[in-house]
């Protein structure tokens, strides 16, 4: 796959897309958002991705939305922002629902779409240095295409005090809301990003994309006679599976299931 804005490594089965945008801290602009769209979907579609690594090329992660890209959606119509927007939103959805599993390996700024993009990743893993913010309001703006992500990422009460001061988020104190799932020193990111893919590895492919489409049914939702009902079904469709008669006859042979081997 080439792009004018990303470059995609494989080591096997673990795709790595990093933003390649040094020069303005992988900022977005059209090009990025229809390039990590894009990405995303190939990725997708190729049974031999087993997981996927978002990160980028410089000092930073994202520092959002490109100053130019900016100007010009100030001087479009609103049919054109809408429009713009919407491929905005979509790229973030994209991401999110993907059914393989996401990390994002932050480092340097993660800022406005980059917290964005790391909120709307699985699992987020924070280099000490990286620094977070919804800057939006700073441009008379709001962060509404990532809001449901950061939302789900932080809760709306700590979202009702970080969209409206737009005050930097600490690596640390990113853990502390949930926003990432662990900071490590600089200097281990990327062994600590490695032990997690390792993790992933193990799990059968389909029911951690299955897993994943759990989460997104349950969660917020109260405990109703239909939800426990969707889950019983959901379990019991998946007891039988090939992947899940595969993963109990591992686990009672005392050998790796053939995903596992298959690596």
């Amino acid at each position: 796959m080439k792009f004018e804005t990303l470059e995609i490594a494989r080591e096997g089965s673990v795709a790595t897309i990093w933003m390649n945008r040094p020069d303005v801290h992988n900022a977005f602009n059209e090009a990025l958002i229809a390039d990590l769209t894009a990405a995303c979907q190939a990725l997708d579609a190729d049974d031999s991705v087993r997981a996927v690594i978002l990160a980028g090329r410089g000092k930073s992660f994202s520092a959002g939305a490109d100053l130019n890209w900016m100007r010009r959606a100030a001087d479009a119509s609103v049919e054109e922002n809408i429009a713009d927007a919407r491929k905005l939103a979509g790229m973030l959805r994209t991401l999110a629902e993907m059914n393989k599993p996401t990390i994002a390996r932050v480092h340097g700024a993660a800022l406005g779409g980059g917290m964005g993009l790391a909120s709307a990743c699985d699992i987020c893993i924070a280099g000490e240095g990286a620094v977070f913010a919804t800057s939006e309001v700073k441009f008379g703006i709001i962060p509404s295409a990532i809001s449901p992500y950061v939302i789900r990422a932080i809760g709306a009460r700590q979202a009702g005090r970080y969209f409206q001061t737009a005050e930097r988020i600490s690596a640390a104190r990113a853990a502390e809301l949930g926003l990432a799932h662990e900071a490590v020193p600089a200097a281990e990111l990327d062994a600590r990003v490695q032990d997690i893919v390792a993790a992933l590895l193990q799990g059968g492919p389909k029911s951690q994309a299955a897993a994943k489409a759990l989460i997104r049914a349950v969660a917020d939702r109260p405990v109703s006679d239909e939800l426990v009902e969707d889950t019983a079904r959901r379990i019991a469709t998946l007891r039988a599976t090939p992947e899940a008669k595969e993963g109990l006859a591992a686990f009672l042979d005392k050998r790796p299931a053939a995903w596992v081997a298959a690596m």
